[in-house]
């Protein structure tokens, strides 16, 4: 059965973080999968930009089942080192419901606020994360890339999953493809059809030197959303599910298709404001859900 999150980012207001947290709780409660973060340095506007290593941390305190996303994590924002233990801390604390989804990022801005070149974004991206998984794997660990090097390291924090938090790698090139199959336990695309998520898959099959590593693979995606009778306050940047009127029958039918085509999880946002969310997802666990069984 195709498993169901919520993205926790809709427009929340600044003063908004005890509203998050209780969304949060209730995403539990109504069976949902996971919930997801993003990641934001910058103000972009929209509300809340935290970051999804503390954010989540927060929600793994104040629930006990609901896996945790990060929707992506920008790998060169962060030395390895420090991500390879804030990700095992967060493993630990949450009982391994960590799923570190990441991505090589795009704002310019950004980058240069941290002082990382754009241009370099894929290819840290590769030596991060391959560091992070010498980290995660071996006591000690040694590694030498071409922007991270260490000798005898044993980590402050082991991970409490072996081998470290499940990583699903952002992006629908080849080149992320590619870093899926190396680095990966799933792949996750943002707005894809059920035509795209049989291309994906077909194209791991090439793209892999072992066709197995392809077909172990988790697909997941982010799609996006608007409940009937509720307002959209920013412009989704892909077909919403169901259509421009959509219907509990029109979204499920939509999620149906993703399923049959091979997706296993499907993160929803909803370009709403915050204080419609819970509104929101009691209609998606009591109108949808039911339809998906």
């Amino acid at each position: 059965m195709l498993r169901l999150g919520i993205s926790l980012q809709p427009r929340w207001p600044l003063d908004g973080a005890a509203a998050l947290l209780r969304t949060a709780r209730l995403a539990e409660e109504s069976g949902f999968d996971h919930v997801a973060v993003g990641n934001r340095l910058l103000d972009s506007g929209i509300g809340l930009d935290t970051d999804p290593l503390v954010l989540l941390s927060a929600v793994a305190g104040a629930t006990t089942r609901l896996r945790l996303l990060t929707s992506v994590l920008v790998v060169p924002y962060y030395p390895a080192l420090v991500l390879a233990n804030q990700a095992a801390t967060l493993d630990v604390v949450s009982g391994g419901r960590l799923i570190l989804g990441v991505g090589t990022g795009w704002n310019p801005a950004e980058f240069e606020a941290v002082g990382v070149p754009l241009r370099e974004r894929g290819v840290r991206t590769d030596d991060h994360l391959a560091a992070v998984r010498a980290l995660w794997s071996r006591r000690p660990a040694e590694f030498e890339g071409s922007f991270t090097v260490f000798r005898d390291a044993h980590l402050g924090v082991p991970p409490l999953t072996p081998g470290g938090p499940p990583i699903w790698v952002g992006g629908h090139s080849d080149v992320a493809l590619r870093r899926a199959l190396r680095f990966g336990a799933g792949w996750f695309g943002t707005g894809a059809d059920a035509a795209e998520i049989r291309d994906v898959r077909h194209r791991l099959r090439t793209l892999a030197a072992d066709p197995a590593d392809a077909e172990s693979l988790t697909l997941a995606s982010a799609a996006f959303l608007t409940p009937p009778g509720i307002p959209q306050v920013i412009s989704a940047p892909g077909r919403p599910l169901g259509g421009e009127a959509p219907s509990a029958a029109g979204v499920a039918d939509d999620l149906g298709q993703l399923a049959e085509a091979g997706l296993e999880a499907c993160t929803l946002w909803m370009p709403i404001a915050a204080e419609h969310l819970e509104k929101a997802m009691e209609w998606i666990a009591d109108e949808v859900a039911p339809r998906l069984g």
